[in-house]
């Protein structure tokens, strides 16, 4: 059975539409990732999927535990980085210091956001995401804005987490060769 199944027989926003017949299915340890230019509708498709736009026709039968990453961190900038994962999870003090390690983040649970480099943030993101372990994680262009050197790092860590827990992973993303590193198969969003 797949963690995910969707069917989006139409979402508009009054007149204009933005996504129209689109039916896939996302079973657990399989990533799919999403390409389409901007504008085609790829974010409104993850906020669907997660549940935060439901005003579309069809259907989306998700698992219980869905975790998001976004473009931006959105990190609470006046707590400390563990409050980070505490607060919004509800995972453990012990829990949230580990999938902070997990991340390369050991030691660093009482800075802020804003103490941290951009790439360290996107960690935290990370690690909040997988700390509850998602059955279904979305993530949305999670490496825009990064040099490529830390692509590389965030590629190479996010890899390890997915395999590490097998979510159903929907990704979006504009770089053909992230797609091709991190999905098991690709979907294609025409404008």
């Amino acid at each position: 059975m797949s963690a995910l199944e969707v069917e989006i027989r139409r979402k508009a926003y009054g007149d204009h539409e933005v996504l129209r017949d689109l039916r896939f299915t996302v079973a657990a340890g399989e990533t799919l990732a999403v390409l389409g230019p901007s504008g085609s509708g790829k974010s409104t498709l993850l906020r669907i999927l997660a549940g935060l736009d439901d005003d579309f026709e069809g259907s989306v039968r998700r698992p219980e535990r869905v975790a998001m990453v976004f473009q931006e961190p959105t990190l609470l900038p006046w707590r400390r980085a563990i409050e980070n994962l505490t607060l919004v999870t509800g995972v453990s003090r012990a829990q949230a210091e580990a999938a902070l390690a997990e991340v390369g983040l050991a030691g660093r649970g009482t800075l802020y956001p804003r103490q941290l480099s951009l790439g360290q943030q996107r960690r935290l993101a990370l690690a909040r995401a997988f700390a509850t372990r998602p059955e279904l994680l979305l993530l949305d262009e999670p490496f825009v804005s990064l040099d490529a050197r830390l692509v590389e790092e965030m590629l190479a860590l996010t890899e390890a987490l997915i395999t590490a827990t097998r979510p159903a992973t929907v990704f979006v993303t504009h770089s053909v060769a992230e797609a091709e590193r991190l999905a098991s198969r690709v979907l294609r969003i025409g404008a």
